[in-house]
């Protein structure tokens, strides 16, 4: 495999496992904070704009920061990233949220792994990740299609944030990270029953994303932008 795609990989899953380690271990702490749903879901949805602002500034520049299938499947749809490095970008995310999902169950000195049993099912809490799934690609979309990706560090987590309260769902929106959730039973997790309608309806979101970002951002015959956030690394020659 060449170096910079070890390299953008590697930024994949390390970037992936600490914003499910952030998830899980915020929300583990909120429980032992306060009984206060609220406040424990303040706590997480905080913690977890903070890093995820952190680490697309941080990864941004080396991998796009995508830590999300749907976002790099999207960009491969697109012809923009070729199939074989997007599975294994997809690959190395999912990897990445398991193994963030363990670290935090070790911190709060919990089995790495139990499943949960958090159930989450329901038309509208399906409907939530749909939404949830569909405007973080269409502002993903936004920035590239108009050259702002530079602000995607600040965009992104906003619009997270924002749907971790305005969507039932509490905007999951992340197939790699709903698998990793499924991994540990504390407040963030997620019933392995419940994973596999919650990915089909982040596709789906994802699909009306896309397709909101081509009518209102269309490209009017302009070469394929990829989804990097912000700007990549211009890499040498010995990168390769």
């Amino acid at each position: 495999m060449p170096h910079r795609l070890v390299r953008r990989a590697g930024a994949e899953f390390l970037g992936t496992a600490i914003l499910v380690a952030t998830v899980v271990g915020s929300g583990i702490m909120g429980t032992l904070l306060s009984d206060n749903l609220a406040v424990t879901l303040l706590i997480n949805a905080a913690a977890t704009v903070a890093v995820l602002a952190v680490l697309i500034w941080t990864f941004g520049p080396i991998s796009g920061a995508h830590f999300n299938p749907v976002v790099s499947g999207v960009e491969m749809a697109r012809r923009e990233m070729p199939i074989g490095e997007g599975a294994i970008y997809i690959a190395a995310q999912i990897i990445g949220a398991c193994v963030g999902a363990m670290l935090a169950n070790l911190m709060f000195a919990l089995p790495a792994v139990t499943a949960s049993t958090n159930i989450r099912t329901g038309g509208n809490i399906w409907l939530g990740e749909i939404v949830a799934t569909a405007g973080l690609l269409l502002v993903i979309g936004a920035l590239t299609r108009t050259g702002r990706g530079n602000l995607g560090a600040a965009m992104v987590p906003a619009w997270i944030g924002a749907a971790y309260f305005f969507t039932s769902s509490t905007s999951f929106a992340n197939p790699a990270v709903t698998i990793g959730r499924s991994l540990t039973d504390t407040f963030s997790g997620i019933a392995p029953a419940s994973v596999p309608m919650f990915i089909i309806f982040q596709l789906i979101g994802a699909a009306i994303g896309a397709l909101l970002t081509e009518f209102f951002y269309p490209r009017r015959g302009v070469a394929p932008e990829p989804l990097d956030l912000p700007g990549a690394i211009h890499h040498g020659p010995h990168d390769e």
